[in-house]
């Protein structure tokens, strides 16, 4: 069954149904007992009325109940008790999982399932029994990928490739390729010739209306150097003082969502100890990043860092949610083009930001924003899930795109590196015409007058 069609709500003993014959002996390991770390309660929250399965990605693709977030947390709730075993099928239907927090939003019994996949995958990583991937990949993705330098060496070879041959060099090579470099390598945007070294302090334009810290992020910031570029003017167009602290490092969201929490705590600690405290705010224009960020409080709870990772979480602020606060400047100078918007998951389903994008982008003169059919439904990126799940991934990515082509917009505006990436990978086989890009990027370009992509226009003010 695919996205957008109507599903009935299935029943309790449909849940029980679907893992009959899988129940077997505890589903424990020697001396230990799988859910030591989850609040139990948060499992009896969930009444199974299945109002989440219309929201959820997986189920809507797959149409398996055990695809589903009810089917999920009868599936944890069944190891937990010891009335499941934890096989590698159940191992599979949770690997599916894109965390994508829909099922939040839609819950009306106000179900956190964060708060049940993520400690239920860090017990798994703890015991040996997450998703067994190849070393090369985990050392890419939790060694590599969290070092801003690291990632920007080893792309090396791609940035020359890319200068000389162009973007699409890889393909003739493609069926040499194992399946998940292909995949990387597809998912890579231009890639700078330069790397962006941010002034640790730029001053405001004009009186000084806020003091604030900016967090780049690690990938985002070497694929995506134009967007922190454009965060930072941006803010000082907007009458701020800008610090960027030099000794911040990955926020640990793809290590968190994995599993690896001892990991994800290391760099929680760093972070904290590197920005400081006496700002205003705490800018982060990454989705993922800031749901990661703004749950420091949770990640860092029974270490010596807790109360001060809840009082960084405070101030944390996506840059939108900030910019409107703040009573944003109007743009001088316009484009004329017809854009849309996707909703980044951790944005609009963990952060609860949904409008303020929407709002800053409909002040830039002669801007028209139309609606996304199903703006709300994750595109398939998940982070490292594109590398790890594919085949959704593709699905969910292909799906995302024919919705945004319907729209007939010349741009589409994203607020996270994984949806940037994914969104742009599938647009550029059918349709490379068109600009994707960040909001603040737009923004940006709607202040300066700078023509930001081919074919798209921009008005001077009379």
């Amino acid at each position: 069954m695919s996205l957008g069609q109507s599903r009935s709500v299935v029943s309790l003993p449909t849940v029980e149904n679907a893992v009959a014959g899988q129940l077997g002996p505890s589903a424990r390991t020697p001396g230990q007992r799988i859910g030591r770390g989850i609040d139990y309660e948060l499992f009896l929250d969930c009444v199974h009325c299945g109002l989440c399965t219309a929201a959820c990605p997986t189920f809507l693709e797959l149409g398996t109940e055990m695809d589903s977030p009810r089917g999920r947390i009868y599936l944890m709730r069944g190891v937990v008790d010891g009335r499941i075993p934890l096989d590698d099928q159940v191992r599979h239907h949770l690997a599916l999982c894109l965390d994508c927090r829909a099922c939040e939003s839609a819950c009306p019994s106000g179900v956190q399932y964060g708060r049940l996949i993520e400690p239920f995958r860090a017990e798994l990583q703890e015991f040996g029994l997450g998703e067994r991937w190849p070393r090369w990949l985990q050392a890419l993705l939790f060694q590599v990928f969290p070092r801003r330098r690291w990632t920007w060496w080893s792309l090396y070879p791609v940035r020359f490739f890319q200068r000389v041959f162009g973007l699409d060099w890889w393909k003739p090579l493609a069926g040499m390729l194992p399946n998940t470099l292909r995949n990387m390598l597809a998912v890579l945007p231009p890639l700078a010739q330069r790397y962006y070294r941010p002034p640790a302090w730029s001053p405001p334009h004009g009186p000084r209306r806020a003091r604030v810290a900016v967090f780049l992020g690690c990938v985002h910031h070497v694929l995506f150097p134009q967007v922190n570029e454009a965060t930072v003017r941006l803010l000082q167009f907007q009458g701020c003082e800008v610090l960027v602290p030099q000794r911040q490092v990955c926020c640990g969201a793809l290590h968190y969502h994995a599993g690896h929490l001892r990991a994800a705590q290391q760099l929680a600690q760093r972070n904290v100890e590197a920005f400081p405290l006496d700002v205003d705010a705490i800018i982060v224009n990454i989705a993922g990043c800031g749901s990661t960020l703004k749950d420091y409080g949770h990640v860092l709870a029974g270490t010596p860092c807790a109360e001060q990772g809840q009082a960084f979480a405070a101030k944390v602020r996506d840059v939108h949610e900030f910019l409107v606060s703040l009573d944003f400047y109007p743009p001088g100078f316009g484009l004329p083009i017809q854009a849309t918007y996707h909703d980044a998951c951790h944005l609009c389903h963990a952060q609860q930001i949904r409008q303020q994008p929407r709002q800053l982008l409909q002040q830039i003169q002669e801007l028209k924003l139309v609606p996304l059919s199903e703006s709300e439904v994750c595109c398939g990126a998940a982070g490292s899930y594109n590398l790890t799940q594919p085949e959704m991934a593709e699905r969910l990515g292909r799906r995302k795109v024919e919705q945004i082509l319907q729209t007939g917009a010349q741009a589409v505006f994203t607020a996270n590196t994984g949806c940037l990436l994914q969104i742009r990978r599938y647009l550029h086989e059918q349709a490379p015409h068109i600009w994707v890009a960040h909001p603040v990027e737009a923004l940006w370009v709607a202040c300066n007058g700078h023509v930001p992509y081919r074919g798209i226009p921009v008005s001077v003010p009379d």
